[in-house]
C-alpha cells in the first residue's frame, strides 16, 4: 500500500531542491519555508513572489544528477520529462522526492494540512484524490480545530514538561482525563 506511513519532518535548515518556478512551486515553497528549510529553486523562469520565499534561485534548467546534493527534492514543472528525470536522480541518490500531481514519481506525497497553534492536522487519500483530502481537511478543521483545542495543546504541553522536569515519565500516565479536562478548560495539576 503506497504512501501509507504518515510522518512529520523537521526540515529546519535542511537543504531542499525545488525544481520549477511557477504557481505550484510557489505553493510548495510556502510550506517548506514555514518549516525552516533552506530552499534552492532551479528553473529557467521564476515568479517574483517565489524569490522572496527561498534562500537561493538559479535561473537555469535542471542539471542531471544534482538532486543528489540535497536532503529533500520537489518537482513542480510543467514538463513531465523533467519531473521524471529529477525524480529518477533523487531515487538513485537515496533522496526523498515529491513530484507535483505525479504519484508515480514520488517517494512521498504531501497531505492536506490545517494548523492551529501547536496542533497540526494532516489528511491524505494516498494520492488518489488531493481534492477530497483538501475538502475533508477544511470540513474537519472548521469543526475540530477550535480555540479550545489550541488552549488544550498549550496546557497539556505544560503538564508534560512539569512531569518531565520532576523526573517522571509521561509514558506511565493515562492521559484520557487530562485531555478531556484540558479540552473542557479545566486543567488538572
Amino acid at each position: 500500500m503506497a504512501f501509507s506511513y504518515p510522518v512529520f519532518l523537521d526540515l529546519s535548515g535542511s537543504r531542499v531542491l525545488l525544481v520549477g518556478g511557477g504557481l505550484i512551486a510557489f505553493r510548495k515553497a510556502g510550506g517548506l519555508a514555514a518549516a525552516g528549510a533552506h530552499i534552492t529553486v532551479v528553473a529557467p523562469e521564476v515568479r517574483d513572489d517565489l524569490v522572496s520565499l527561498v534562500a537561493e534561485v538559479e535561473r537555469r534548467p535542471y542539471r542531471l544528477g544534482e538532486a543528489a546534493h540535497y536532503q529533500l527534492v520537489m518537482t513542480a514543472t510543467s514538463d513531465p520529462g523533467v519531473n521524471a528525470q529529477v525524480a529518477a536522480d533523487a531515487r538513485d541518490a537515496g533522496v526523498w522526492v515529491n513530484s507535483a500531481d505525479d504519484p508515480a514519481n514520488c517517494s512521498f506525497i504531501l497531505p492536506a494540512v490545517a494548523r492551529r497553534g501547536l496542533v497540526t492536522m494532516a489528511i491524505s487519500t494516498g494520492g488518489a484524490s488531493p481534492a477530497l483530502a483538501s475538502r475533508l481537511r477544511t470540513d474537519i478543521a472548521a469543526r475540530e480545530l477550535t480555540p479550545q483545542v489550541e488552549a488544550a495543546a498549550v496546557e497539556l504541553s505544560r503538564q508534560r514538561n512539569e512531569i518531565k522536569d520532576s523526573g517522571g515519565s509521561t509514558e506511565d500516565i493515562d492521559w484520557t482525563d487530562r485531555v478531556t479536562q484540558a479540552l473542557d478548560g479545566n486543567p488538572t495539576q
